[in-house]
């Protein structure tokens, strides 16, 4: 059982930056891919970034350059700091961990980043 908590999520003009945060509590084995993914209205949920246990990070190619994705393993958090934000940016954006030796998936609740022009 595990459960995932976003904060970070508000507001931001174009061009600007927002930085989300993930913490992870409960039943964790410590052997998963933390990450987020997004829905903007109308679309379909798109991974946004990913990271492994042991660092290696994917992000989707929007959005290379531009965000950076971070776990603090200690911490069970994972942190995603987004640099030039831009209005196709605006989504609601979940925390989601893969537990490997279960198979299991988590999702957080969300949190709404909206970008103005």
């Amino acid at each position: 059982q595990v459960q995932l908590v976003e904060s970070g999520g508000g507001l931001v003009q174009a061009g600007g930056s927002l930085r989300l945060s993930c913490a992870a509590s409960g039943s964790i084995s410590g052997l998963d891919v933390m990450g987020w993914y997004r829905q903007a209205p109308g679309k379909q949920r798109e991974l946004v970034a990913s990271m492994t246990l042991g660092g290696t990070a994917n992000y989707r190619d929007s959005v290379k350059g531009r965000f950076i994705i971070a776990r603090d393993n200690a911490k069970r958090t994972v942190d995603l700091q987004m640099n030039s934000l831009n209005p196709e940016d605006t989504a609601v954006y979940c925390c989601h961990l893969h537990d490997l030796p279960s198979d299991r998936h988590y999702w957080g609740k969300g949190a709404l980043v909206t970008v103005s022009s």
